[in-house]
């Protein structure tokens, strides 16, 4: 798959457009100042857990005994359920807390989910270092962090229709690269099984 391919499908599968108004109705009750030091905060714990699973995720995985194949056909199951969701989305409300948000929710799910994890985990396999996969991952995480800094702008802009185009145009995308994961995981099974055979 091509470098640029994997950097814009890591970049929807973030899908930091479709989380603008997330952010926005859980930092709503904070000056602008303040939000821009929650997101950068959370986008930044979201960018360490990536990394960090581009780095270890193979040896996890053999430690847990299972194969790249496998992962594949998972993140590929994954990754439709996630589509579908943006496709089709429900109306979520933000659920407020006294507490400033840390880690919980937005570093994790929202943005480091786990969608995203198994995205880098599958496509960490396909390059020979972990460097040129983390330059993928920061090239898809740079331009979320700028969109929800704007968030507010953005939504202005396009409105809430608008952002929901974009969300179900970023699902009909990822459904097909979840397709796409799928298969190959599937042939690569079969192909391990009949090379043993």
């Amino acid at each position: 798959m091509p470098f640029y391919a994997i950097v814009l499908s890591l970049f929807f599968v973030l899908n930091a457009l479709g989380n603008i108004p997330l952010f926005l109705g859980l930092l709503g009750r904070y000056d602008m100042k303040r939000q821009r030091k929650i997101i950068i905060r959370e986008l930044s714990i979201a960018l360490f857990i990536l990394l960090s699973f581009n780095f270890f995720g193979d040896k996890i995985l053999q430690i847990l005994g299972i194969s790249q194949p496998i992962i594949g056909m998972a993140g590929g199951i994954l990754l439709f359920i996630i589509a579908l969701g943006m496709i089709f989305p429900k109306a979520e409300k933000a659920e407020t807390s006294r507490h400033e948000p840390l880690i919980v929710p937005l570093a994790i799910p929202v943005v480091a989910g786990p969608g995203a994890i198994t995205t880098v985990m599958v496509y960490a396999e396909q390059f020979s270092t972990p460097w040129t996969m983390t330059f993928a991952i920061i090239l898809a995480w740079l331009p979320s962090l700028i969109l929800l800094l704007l968030a507010s702008n953005i939504k202005y802009f396009l409105g809430e229709r608008g952002l929901a185009a974009c969300e179900r145009l970023g699902g009909m995308l990822i459904s097909l690269l979840a397709v796409q994961m799928f298969s190959s995981g599937a042939i690569r099974i079969v192909q391990e099984s009949c090379a043993t055979q």
